[in-house]
């Protein structure tokens, strides 16, 4: 069994005392490749110093949406050199819209179409963040695929109503759930995680953040986790854990242009 954890962030600073022993554990637990998310430009080489000291990491570069305020003008020109020249960025993220925490609407929506306009150009899937921003978020990918044509991504640490869900499927987007898909009030996100086809559907811990159940509220989340929530969606989808799986494994895969070890 192989599993890839398409969203983590270990760079931070919980993880810097231990992160051979976290390499470890996700080695034991059949952890195989893992693509590093990105929150802000000043992460930008520390992230891929990581990418260098473990051969299964590799990683996008991106400004969060509750970071916007980061975005300079030599970020898109420093996203494309690094884009260019190290094979193991994968993908430009993670961004989008957070209207859960912020208002500032109009600088979001712009630094995000800058995301999807280099992309675009790349050829590399963008991975989304988007809280309470469902709608303003197809209305501007609708707009962007009229205006500039289409781009290939995942919806992140999916939380989404079913319906919300489907418009983001309609336009092409791979779905990801997180350790939120063990919760057990999370009845849209059990209900998304059943709808979403076999060849869209993606895991990820998002660590440190949102550590699934059995392990919720007892330490830290970190990648050898994704093993539970990739049970959980595959209790829901009454398949084996094997073929969830390589389900998700072979989608991560073909999103990132990622190859499996020998």
């Amino acid at each position: 069994m192989q599993l890839i954890d398409t969203h983590v962030h270990l760079n931070f600073d919980v993880f810097q005392s231990d992160l051979d022993q976290i390499a470890q554990r996700w080695r034991d637990h059949h952890v195989v490749r893992l693509v590093h998310s990105c929150v802000e430009p000043s992460e930008f080489d520390q992230i891929q110093t990581l990418a260098q000291q473990f051969a299964e990491l590799y990683f996008a570069i991106g400004v969060h949406p509750l970071d916007v305020e980061k975005w300079t003008s030599d970020t898109a020109p420093r996203m494309q050199s690094m884009a260019q020249s190290d094979p193991k960025v994968v993908a430009i993220g993670e961004t989008g819209l957070d209207f859960f925490k912020a208002d500032n609407v109009q600088q979001q929506e712009q630094i995000f179409w800058s995301h999807l306009q280099i992309a675009q150009q790349l050829n590399l899937p963008v991975i989304i963040h988007c809280r309470e921003a469902a709608i303003p978020m197809v209305q501007l990918l609708e707009k962007f695929w009229q205006t500039q044509g289409p781009v290939q991504g995942v919806m992140h640490c999916w939380s989404g109503t079913p319906a919300e869900t489907q418009r983001f499927l309609d336009l092409g987007f791979y779905i990801s759930f997180s350790g939120i898909v063990t919760f057990k009030n999370a009845a849209q996100v059990h209900e998304s995680a059943q709808m979403v086809p076999c060849d869209r559907i993606l895991i990820e811990t998002d660590c440190p953040f949102l550590a699934p159940v059995p392990v919720r509220g007892k330490r830290r989340n970190e990648p050898a986790n994704v093993r539970y929530i990739a049970q959980q969606v595959a209790d829901l989808r009454d398949v084996s854990l094997e073929d969830l799986a390589a389900t998700t494994t072979e989608n991560a895969c073909r999103l990132f242009q990622l190859s499996l070890p020998d």
